[in-house]
Order: structure tokens, then C-alpha cells, then sequence
């Protein structure tokens, strides 16, 4: 089987109900910007396993939260059926409080600098944020949007977290 369609040379794309539509869409909008933040993701998670820091729990989590993005893909293509959930969102807040624990009280407002890997999940949290923006667009269900608002708040505490467990200072805001 080939791996092209030919099906959206002219700029159409097909959802999961089979419905043609334009691939400028604010629909493939939100899922295309979906997809990339579970590419960034991916790429965090190889920076992940590079590093020095054992931080399997986190790798586990982070392919987790890949496989609901690609859920999340599917609800917004159209697809029947349920998707992500309540418990789902649950489950991300659970990982950011056992993450909280862990890292001093934030103080101030943070730069999103420092390692290679503290600096993917600020850069997955901005493309998470979009994601989010163009979903409201689309007036996607409260679980969903709830999932979005929480693995951007799970990828913030990731980057306190990995740089406190390497070893690396935050770098506060100053205001001039």
C-alpha cells in the first residue's frame, strides 16, 4: 500500500466521518497543532532518555499523554466515540502534584531557559496553549479542554522539576 493518497493534492483533507473539508480548517487547524505538540513530545521524551537523571516515571507518563493527544486527534476529526474522560484529567493532576512535592515554592515568574530538556517542555507547553486556543475555537468538550489546560500546566512543572533534579537554578523574570 503506498503511503500517498494523491486525495489532498488540491488542498482538501478527509475527517473521520468522511466529511471533505479544506486543510485550512480551524478543525485540522486544532488537530494538525495537536500533532505537533505529540511530535515536541516525542522529541523531549529522546532528550529524556539521554539525560544523566532517571526520570522513568515521567517517560511513562509522557508516552501517555502522547497516545490521549492522539485521541484527542481523533475527537476532533470526528471520530465517534469517547475519547479522553474526567478520569483522564485526573490523572495528569496527580502527576503534576507528585511533581509539585518535589520542587521548591515558585516565587517569581519564570524564563523558559535552561537545559535542552527544560526548554522542550517549555517550547511543548507554548504549541499546548495553542492547541488550546484553536480548540476553544471549535468549542470542543469541557474534558478536552480540561486534558489541554492540565498537560500545560504538567509540561511547566516537568521543566521546575527536571531542573531540580539536575541541579539547574530557575531563571526569574525581571521586570526593568
Amino acid at each position: 500500500m503506498a503511503i500517498y493518497t494523491k486525495t489532498g493534492d488540491k488542498g482538501e483533507t478527509s475527517l473521520a466521518n468522511g466529511e471533505r473539508i479544506s486543510k485550512a480548517d480551524a478543525r485540522i487547524e486544532a488537530y494538525g497543532t495537536v500533532d505537533e505538540l505529540n511530535s515536541w513530545i516525542g522529541l523531549l521524551r529522546a532528550g529524556l532518555k539521554q539525560s544523566a537523571v532517571s526520570l522513568q516515571p515521567t517517560d511513562e507518563q509522557l508516552a501517555w499523554m502522547q497516545n490521549k493527544l492522539f485521541n484527542l486527534g481523533a475527537a476532533l476529526s470526528l471520530a465517534p466515540g469517547e475519547w479522553v474522560s474526567e478520569a483522564d484529567v485526573h490523572h495528569v493532576e496527580a502527576w503534576i502534584d507528585a511533581m509539585q512535592a518535589q520542587v521548591p515554592k515558585q516565587r517569581a515568574f519564570i524564563l523558559p531557559a535552561g537545559s535542552e530538556c527544560v526548554a522542550r517542555c517549555h517550547v511543548c507547553r507554548t504549541i499546548c496553549r495553542r492547541a488550546e486556543r484553536r480548540m476553544i475555537a471549535l468549542g470542543c468538550p469541557d474534558e478536552a479542554m480540561q486534558l489541554m489546560n492540565r498537560i500545560s500546566d504538567y509540561l511547566f512543572v516537568l521543566s521546575r522539576y527536571i531542573g531540580c533534579k539536575t541541579g539547574e537554578p530557575e531563571e526569574a523574570w525581571k521586570k526593568d
